[in-house]
């Protein structure tokens, strides 16, 4: 049912955590279904310089979590403000059409996230 990519990601969380002295945290809850993703980061000269993130749900929403970070480590603001939903499901080698909440509610974070920092 889920790819290698996503249970590779879900079994070995990749940036889990907090990031100390975060200069944005946002915490997204999906309504629906309860599943809850934090994000906390760190930006150097315009990029993203590190990123964690805590997640409380379903097996693609801990997925997504840690392959947006992966995705998103090194990229300037602006390369991350135009992360797609597809680059992130692709990343998790595809999602089940009842999971695609999770890459939303990942990039619904990051949003959130990004929108606590300067331009």
């Amino acid at each position: 049912m889920y790819s290698a990519q996503l249970l590779d990601h879900f079994q070995n969380p990749r940036n889990a955590g907090e990031v100390s002295a975060a200069d944005a945290i946002a915490e997204v809850e999906n309504p629906a279904c309860g599943d809850v993703l934090r994000l906390t980061l760190k930006v150097n000269s315009g990029r993203i310089a590190e990123i964690r993130f805590k997640a409380k749900g379903c097996v693609p929403s801990m997925a997504c979590g840690s392959a947006l970070t992966e995705l998103v480590t090194g990229q300037t603001l602006d390369e991350t403000r135009a992360l797609g939903r597809e680059k992130l499901i692709a990343a998790v080698g595809g999602l089940p059409q009842a999971s695609t909440h999770a890459a939303q509610l990942a990039l619904d974070a990051l949003s959130a996230a990004l929108r606590q920092l300067k331009r």
